[in-house]
C-alpha cells in the first residue's frame, strides 16, 4: 500500500487505486491529480486483498480497479469487480483493463461497476469521466471536479452531444470515415447506431452515391435474400420482373444492415460470400455481378453471446467486425442529457409553432437523474409529447410527469391471480422488492442515488436489479 498524494486531514476526498502494475499506477495517480481541482488523497494497492483489506477499514469517494489485478481474489475479472463493488460502501466505482473489449466492459458494468476505460488513461479524460459520474449519481464535489456542463458544439453529422464520450466517437467517425473497411456499431437502442451509419457514409469518400439501409429484424426471412441479393424475373410466383436488391442499388456507395444479429443463419453464409467475393446473384439467377458498396452493419446485441449461442457465424463476425465503434448508452454521458432536451425542445416547439422558455432547474434535474432505458429515443419522444401536450412557457416537474407516461409502462399491471378465501395474495420476491425500490425513487423524485442512500444499497444495485427485472418480464 502507498500514498501517492496528500494527507488525509487536508484533503476533501479519498481515492482508492487498485494496480499491480505500480509504475503504471503512479502515472495514472499524477496524472488525475493533476487534472482535478484539489488534490485528492490517491491510496494504491496492487492486488484484490489489498484492496478488500483497505475497503474494510476505510471508505473511499472513488476506486479505479484494474480488472486483472483482482485475479487474486476470483477466477474470473468480473469477480473479482463484483467483490470489490460490494465493500464499496457507496463509492463511484471505474473498472479498467488493457483493451478495448466489449464482453469486459458488460462483465464490469454487470458486476456493479458505474463506468469501464481502456489503458493507457490521460489524466484530464478521466477527470471528466468522473466528473460525469459524479454529476450523474448526485454525488458531491469531494474529489473537487469540475461537473459543470459542458458548452455544446455545434451538430456533427446528425449527431447533439457536448461530452467526452460523444467527442470520443466524433473522432472515431471521422478516422474511420475515409476507409472502405467495414464498420460493425453496437449500442442499446435508442442510442443512435443509424445515425452513426449515415454520419460514416456523408463523411467519407462515398458520400456523392447510394446510402441504402436495410432493417434485418423488420423483414421476414423467406423474402429476407431478395431484398439483400435482388430477384430475377420468373424466380417465383409473382416475380414479373428482375429487381434489384439493397446491395446492387448500393452499388458504389455504403450498404447499412441494421439489427444484423437477427438476419437467419442460412442468410449469413450467403452474406459471408458476398464480403469475400464482391459479388452475388439474384434469387432465381444463376451468373454473378460485380457489387462495389462499403458494408455498415449495426446490433443492439452482444455480438460475442450470439457466437456463445450459435446465432450469429464467428467467421462473418470477424469479417465485419473489422472497425468497431460502440455508441455509449444516455446514462453513461449526463451531461448531453440537457443539451439534447433543450434541442429537441426547440426543433419540436418549431414545428408546433409553440414557445417554451425552457426547463426549469426542477425539471432539468429529474430528466438528467432518469435512468433512461429507451435512450435518446425516449428522451426525445418525451420531449416532443411534452411540445404537443403543452401550449408553452417554461418545462416544470407537472408537464414533465404529465407527459412521463413511458416510466409507468415498465412495470404491467396484471389482474390478480386466484387466491384461497381468507387467503392473502403472495407476490413473488423480485416483486415486492422491485416495488420497494420502485416506491423509494418515486419518493425522490427519480433520484436513484437519494433513493439508494435511503435503502441503505449501492445505485448500481438498483441499475443491476432494474436490468433484472425487465429480463423477467420479457421472459413472462
Amino acid at each position: 500500500m502507498a500514498m501517492i498524494s496528500g494527507h488525509d486531514n487536508a484533503l476533501s476526498g479519498r481515492l482508492l487505486l487498485i494496480d499491480s502494475d505500480a509504475e503504471a499506477a503512479s502515472q495514472i495517480g499524477e496524472s488525475l491529480s493533476q487534472a482535478l481541482l484539489c488534490t485528492p488523497a490517491v491510496t494504491l494497492v496492487k492486488s484484490g486483498r489489498e484492496a478488500l483489506d483497505m475497503l474494510r477499514a476505510n471508505r473511499f469517494d472513488i476506486i479505479l480497479a484494474d480488472m486483472p489485478s483482482l485475479n487474486d481474489i476470483a477466477e474470473r475479472d468480473d469477480e473479482g469487480m463484483g467483490r470489490v463493488v460490494r465493500h464499496a460502501e457507496g463509492a463511484l466505482v471505474v473498472a479498467m483493463a488493457g483493451g478495448a473489449s466489449v464482453t469486459a466492459a458488460v462483465g464490469a458494468m454487470r458486476a456493479g461497476a458505474h463506468d469501464y476505460v481502456t489503458k493507457p488513461i490521460a489524466g484530464p479524460s478521466l477527470a471528466t469521466r468522473i466528473g460525469e459520474l459524479a454529476q450523474r449519481h448526485g454525488r458531491p464535489r469531494s474529489l473537487g471536479l469540475d461537473t459543470s456542463l459542458p458548452q455544446a458544439t455545434p451538430d456533427f453529422a446528425g449527431f447533439v452531444g457536448a461530452s467526452n464520450a460523444m467527442q470520443f466517437i466524433y473522432e472515431q467517425i471521422g478516422r474511420v470515415a475515409t476507409s472502405s473497411a467495414p464498420v460493425f456499431i453496437t449500442g442499446e437502442s435508442g442510442t443512435g447506431k443509424d445515425v452513426c451509419a449515415e454520419a460514416l457514409h456523408s463523411q467519407g469518400p462515398r458520400a456523392g452515391k447510394r446510402f441504402v439501409a436495410i432493417n434485418c429484424a423488420a423483414i421476414p426471412r423467406d423474402l429476407m435474400e431478395s431484398e439483400l441479393f435482388g430477384v430475377a424475373r420468373g424466380a417465383f410466383t409473382g416475380a414479373h420482373e428482375d429487381r434489384k436488391g439493397a446491395a446492387e442499388l448500393a452499388d458504389g456507395g455504403t450498404l447499412f444492415l441494421d439489427e444484423i444479429g437477427e438476419m437467419d443463419l442460412s442468410l449469413q453464409s450467403k452474406l459471408l460470400r458476398f464480403l469475400q467475393t464482391g459479388t452475388i446473384s439474384r434469387v432465381g439467377e444463376a451468373n454473378m455481378r460485380k457489387v462495389d458498396v462499403r458494408v455498415i452493419c449495426a446490433t443492439n446485441r452482444n455480438p460475442l453471446q450470439m457466437i456463445t449461442e450459435r446465432k450469429f457465424r464467428e467467421d462473418l463476425f470477424y469479417r465485419l467486425h473489422v472497425l468497431p465503434i460502440h455508441l455509449p448508452p444516455l446514462r453513461q454521458r449526463p451531461t448531453d442529457i440537457m443539451v439534447l432536451a433543450r434541442h429537441f425542445l426547440a426543433r419540436y416547439a418549431r414545428e408546433e409553432h409553440k414557445v417554451f422558455g425552457g426547463f426549469s432547474n426542477e425539471a432539468s434535474q429529474q430528466l438528467t437523474a432518469a435512468d433512461w432505458p429507451g435512450n435518446i429515443r425516449q428522451l426525445q419522444n418525451l420531449v416532443r409529447r411534452i411540445v404537443v401536450m403543452f401550449d408553452g412557457g417554461d418545462i416544470d416537474i407537472g408537464m414533465l410527469t404529465a407527459a412521463d407516461i413511458e416510466s409507468q409502462a415498465f412495470v404491467p399491471v396484471e389482474a390478480p391471480a386466484p387466491r384461497a378465501e381468507g387467503r392473502r395474495a403472495i407476490l413473488p420476491m423480485w416483486q415486492q422488492e422491485q416495488k420497494i425500490i420502485e416506491d423509494a425513487i418515486a419518493a425522490f423524485a427519480g433520484n436513484i442515488s437519494m433513493a439508494a442512500a435511503a435503502l441503505e444499497i449501492s445505485p448500481s444495485t438498483i441499475y443491476r436489479k432494474r436490468q433484472g427485472w425487465a429480463e423477467m418480464q420479457k421472459a413472462g
